[in-house]
């Protein structure tokens, strides 16, 4: 009979006790390192809903993110908006200049959007839709049109005639402001869902105000009838000129909101950040003939500033 050491206690001596300790501590660990295993593997996508260890044929390595989708250097464009985007009064005195225009014009002097992005014949590859005078309502039609010629870009300049009304009254509401632009988004998307869209922001009328307020030759060609909510009686300091102003900038602001909002239900749409709306125009480059919309050296400037938008790499979107 082989020696006993010590008394038995439950079948299990002092070393049965240590070693069921250490298989103890063994499974913990190793159901440790199960739960961390799997738990790594659902965080990098592997497995096919349940712990049988699957992997998906793509999941041989991680994905890298899909490239936001936006191209930086389209190929056509097409421009819709307003008298501005028509180069109205920038090279003679109430008449279009669309050869001056910031999306679409020919002069060298500009280097328009179509100039600088377009490689293959920009003036086969670029149209002009806008029309003088439009408010954003007509902006609809003249998206049906643009989205016919099956553009790869299509520019916004619209909302300055919905502010400048013959009175502060007569402005176009927010709400319809809005429907509008809506609309016109929604229009070119159902016909072509893969165009992108660059929209500039409204241009601050107030500081247009200020900028030639002053200057005789712009208070006499004002007095004609040119946006009269917010230049009428530009020298004028009387609570109710300073409220009628006021009341004119805040709907403004209010459009942008409105276009940064709508804007951004769209991948493929791009808000300016209120580019347009915070550059201050000097006197050159606001036109001589009316001392309100931009001249050749303005049209230059807003070609610029839409330029750094269109291809800058990353770009934030709202909210």
């Amino acid at each position: 009979m082989p020696q006993r050491h010590g008394p038995v206690t439950g079948g299990l001596g002092t070393g049965g006790r240590i070693r069921r300790r250490g298989r103890a501590v063994a499974v913990t660990v190793a159901t440790l390192l199960l739960i961390g295993g799997l738990a790594l593997a659902a965080a990098l996508g592997f497995g096919s809903g349940g712990m049988t260890g699957e992997r998906p044929p793509d999941a041989s390595r991680p994905s890298s993110p899909p490239p936001p989708p936006w191209d930086r250097r389209p190929a056509s464009v097409a421009a819709v908006g307003d008298s501005i985007t028509q180069g109205f009064d920038a090279c003679s005195l109430l008449a279009d200049c669309a050869r001056v225009s910031w999306v679409t014009g020919t002069d060298s002097a500009v280097r328009s959007i179509a100039e600088r992005l377009v490689d293959d014949h920009p003036s086969r590859h670029s149209w002009n839709f806008a029309v003088s005078g439009s408010v954003m309502a007509d902006l609809p039609r003249q998206m049906e049109r643009a989205a016919r010629k099956r553009p790869e870009l299509v520019t916004v300049l619209a909302g300055a005639n919905d502010a400048c009304r013959p009175t502060a009254g007569q402005m176009t509401s927010v709400a319809d402001f809005r429907a509008g632009f809506r609309t016109a988004l929604r229009t070119l998307h159902e016909a072509r869902p893969k165009t992108q869209v660059y929209v500039a922001s409204v241009p601050n009328l107030k500081r247009l105000w200020a900028q030639g307020r002053n200057e005789k030759w712009a208070k006499r060609v004002w007095g004609l009838g040119i946006c009269q909510s917010m230049l009428r009686d530009p020298q004028s300091d009387a609570p109710a000129d300073r409220e009628r102003r006021q009341q004119v900038h805040e709907r403004v602001l209010a459009y942008n909101s409105a276009l940064e909002e709508e804007c951004g239900r769209y991948l493929r749409c791009r808000y300016d950040g209120g580019a347009v709306f915070r550059y201050r125009f000097t006197k050159t480059e606001l036109s001589r003939w009316d001392w309100f919309h931009p001249s050749r050296t303005g049209q230059r400037k807003l070609a610029e500033l839409a330029y750094r938008g269109i291809t800058a790499r990353y770009w934030k979107r709202p909210g």
